[in-house]
């Protein structure tokens, strides 16, 4: 069985979920295999959670110099793994950077990429959701290793067991991809929600919420629910909360398992970025609000006295 190339994202020495759910979809074109970039000491910490999501082999590129320099050293060590391993696919999680170096490493290896999937299946080809989710395609490479990049919660991860077998890869950087260097990295400051990319609850508020006060309203909700917290373009433009909460097609891309939408009236954009959401619940005082289209659970309604009652409710079926 030939095997399937998964680029593996960590934080603090922890496999992001993103990543185990890669794992999981790489079952349906093969063997999956982890490939682990970094520093010294990286693919350690991570070996055991790997294996229990069936890599069956972890490619290990490490060295202080893959830190030191942007996406482009990534990319060339992925292309020399897939030239070594011969992969059916090469998986990526679909972040910006991630995209990049995939896009990279496709041109490397002369082939095709197909951003932001939603599904693989077993004969190479991917479903991806466009023109604002309005149609899903399937869509293959033709040429070459297909590299894809799948979206965060598109796939529920499956524990498997792996033997994880470790594959130690050189690490030998050319002089293009050091021409960009890191300089300083600064800690962004998160709270304890989850992060809106992974998470597999949101709760999200739009222009109906009113102003920055009145999203303690949606971040009781959240919180009753251990969710992330999102908005619409609407209200970060407002500047009611930061724009890297912004869910929609130019904010942040979001497929949780449940997605709750609080005075969203749900524009185009909005809902290209949430659609592929697997449960929509909303409310709205608009009965003609588009999101209603999409929406498995509605409520017509105030959010202020519906919102409160959920947030009451859950908390006390958690009890």
């Amino acid at each position: 069985m030939a095997e399937v190339l998964v680029l593996i994202d960590s934080v603090n020495g922890n496999v992001k979920k993103s990543s185990l759910e890669l794992l999981t979809a790489a079952r349906a074109l093969g063997e999956p295999a982890a490939v682990v970039i970094g520093a010294p000491g990286t693919a350690a910490a991570l070996k055991d959670k790997l294996a229990e999501y069936g890599a069956a082999k972890v490619y290990v590129a490490e060295s202080d110099e893959v830190d030191g320099y942007l996406v482009a050293p990534k990319a060339e060590i992925l292309a020399a793994v897939a030239g070594q391993a011969s992969p059916a696919a090469i998986l990526v999680a679909s972040t910006p950077e991630n995209k990049e170096v995939a896009a990279r490493t496709a041109f490397k290896i002369d082939s095709g990429f197909i951003a932001d999937a939603v599904d693989v299946s077993a004969d190479g080809s991917a479903t991806q959701s466009i023109f604002g989710g309005a149609v899903s395609v399937s869509s293959k490479v033709t040429h070459g290793i297909p590299v894809v990049s799948l979206r965060a919660n598109s796939v529920a991860a499956e524990p498997a067991p792996g033997a994880a077998e470790e594959v130690s890869v050189p690490v030998s950087l050319s002089d293009g991809a050091k021409a960009a260097k890191v300089v300083d990295r600064v800690a962004e400051a998160k709270g304890s929600r989850p992060s809106l990319q992974d998470a597999s609850v949101i709760v999200s508020g739009g222009r109906g919420v009113g102003s920055a006060d009145n999203f303690s309203v949606v971040e009781s909700v959240a919180d009753s629910l251990g969710a992330a917290i999102g908005a619409s373009r609407a209200a970060t433009d407002a500047g009611w909360v930061p724009h890297q909460m912004q869910v929609g097609q130019t904010g942040v891309t979001v497929s949780p398992q449940l997605y709750v939408a609080l005075g969203i009236s749900g524009a185009i954009q909005h809902r290209a970025g949430m659609q592929t959401s697997k449960t929509i619940v909303a409310v709205n005082k608009d009965a003609e609000a588009p999101m209603f289209e999409l929406v498995d659970f509605g409520v017509v309604g105030d959010l202020f006295k519906v919102a409160p009652q959920l947030a009451e409710e859950i908390s006390k079926r958690k009890g």
